[in-house]
């Protein structure tokens, strides 16, 4: 009789037992739950960023490896547009052209996300070697360089407006620990972020001209402006002079100058704008000139090779050759 006393008394306790262990291992799966939530929240947080910036999806096809930018098709049929090598698997996520010292070799980058390394290669896409920067690679979205061999890596992508580290690093790669930084702000911005309809603060192109770096902004906001701000190519800090606004419709990601200094190109995605003029005051005045390169993919860098002739880049690794009408 006192077994049978005793086991209700033992069952009950072995149940609240279960159930007290129970409850903590659910207390911490909730918790590990959290954990790895919070551990892919940037990386989510980014791509939903990407994606917002390219209302087209291209962020969730760049996910996978594709370029929504791009279709085989339409690219062969874009006249003076001619294929000539390939960066994929070779820089990720190709962004920015430059030469290098080296007779035929360039210099690009990786951009967000991405070591602080210049990757040299020839137009067929073949890694010459790699230079690792002493300075940060918050975005860099474009390089130019001076006749002097000095390069300015332009670390100023800014997709919220909310940066307040914008900067330019000058640096000879035969010397990648010894960086000058030249760091600034735009005069007119006094909210970080701003509205979102007035986020114009985002920079992917920039070239150097007459001791100065030159800056043509990207307006994510009304796509209708690229505002144009110079800084000097000294290291130091800085406010950047306000020049000019271009009437581009549309995200520029690179700017090249011709040899000849008479004519810009505003490089835009599967676009490009032509200035011409000549001196550089009037260029900044002319009426910019539309291009259409649809199909050929996210175009995100462009250097002139002759008075005529672009190289053209791609995020995704594509190398072109384009003659400009």
């Amino acid at each position: 009789m006192r077994i049978l006393t005793l086991l209700p008394v033992a069952l009950a306790v072995l149940l609240a037992s279960s159930c007290s262990q129970a409850q903590s291992d659910s207390q911490e799966a909730g918790g590990a739950d959290k954990a790895s939530k919070g551990k892919h929240h940037k990386k989510k947080t980014k791509q939903k960023d990407e994606a917002q910036a390219s209302p087209d999806g291209g962020a969730e096809v760049k996910k996978a490896g594709g370029d929504p930018h791009f279709d085989a098709a339409a690219a062969a049929a874009i006249p003076g547009l001619r294929t000539i090598g390939s960066l994929a698997g070779v820089v990720p996520e190709n962004s920015g052209l430059v030469p290098a010292e080296q007779a035929g070799a360039y210099y690009s980058f990786g951009d967000v996300d991405n070591p602080p390394r210049l990757f040299k290669f020839d137009l067929t896409g073949h890694l010459l070697g790699t230079v690792d920067i002493a300075a940060p690679n918050n975005d860099w979205e474009s390089i130019s360089r001076d006749g002097q061999g000095n390069y300015y890596i332009c670390d100023c992508g800014n997709n919220h407006s909310d940066r307040r580290n914008l900067a330019l690093y000058r640096v000879r790669p035969d010397q990648p620990r010894q960086v000058g930084s030249i760091r600034f702000t735009y005069p007119d911005q006094t909210e970080f972020p701003p509205a979102k309809k007035v986020r114009s603060f985002d920079c992917e192109a920039s070239l150097w001209h007459a001791g100065k770096i030159w800056l043509f902004t990207k307006d994510l906001a009304q796509k209708r402006t690229s505002t144009v701000y110079t800084v000097p190519d000294r290291p130091g800090q800085y406010t950047a002079q306000r020049m000019t606004s271009l009437a581009i419709p549309g995200e520029v990601t690179d700017a090249a100058l011709s040899p000849n200094g008479h004519r810009l190109v505003l490089l835009g995605r599967g676009e490009l704008f032509l200035l011409d003029g000549n001196s550089w005051e009037d260029i900044l005045k002319a009426t910019p000139r539309r291009v259409d390169l649809t199909g050929a993919g996210q175009t995100e860098a462009a250097y002139f090779k002759d008075d005529r002739m672009l190289l053209l880049t791609t995020e995704q690794g594509a190398i072109y050759e384009y003659t400009l009408p």
